[in-house]
């Protein structure tokens, strides 16, 4: 499993704005402070804020933030809304085709440990959570 610049961004993007509550943000200034394309930037927010993850603002004054508290969007959360489905196996995905080999195949068990555990991480870990490991190693970088 490879998660594409579409997930990874969006939780840039939403860790953004998560640094920014009660602010309303420009898309222009997520963009420079992450060094994302703006015109790419517009498609991942698309998504995020037909999703209900992010309120729009029109206007001079407009921008984006979030609807909820960080604490409140897991990774999971937003993987799956970019990525689709994060199964490392076709058999695993929600709507899979029934396959031949399923009573019988050893493989399946791993791939389903693999599954699992990926779940457990990104379902447990939330917005906040990485806005404190992001702090961490902020800090942690300018110890002399």
């Amino acid at each position: 499993m490879t998660i594409s610049t579409k997930g990874r961004y969006a939780l840039r993007i939403m860790m953004d704005l998560a640094n920014h509550i009660g602010e309303t943000i420009k898309l222009k200034d997520i963009a420079a402070r992450q060094d994302i394309s703006e015109k790419y930037m517009e498609q991942i927010i698309a998504v995020l804020n037909k999703a209900g993850y992010v309120r729009s603002t029109r206007g001079a004054q407009g921008g984006y933030q979030l609807v909820k508290p960080p604490g409140e969007y897991t990774v999971g959360m937003i993987l799956r809304l970019t990525e689709g489905s994060l199964a490392p196996v076709e058999c695993l995905t929600e709507n899979a085709l029934p396959c031949e080999r399923q009573g019988r195949c050893a493989t399946v068990e791993v791939y389903k440990r693999i599954y699992e555990a990926v779940n457990n991480v990104i379902d447990t870990t939330t917005v906040q959570d990485l806005i404190e490991i992001e702090r961490e190693k902020s800090a942690d970088h300018y110890v002399i």
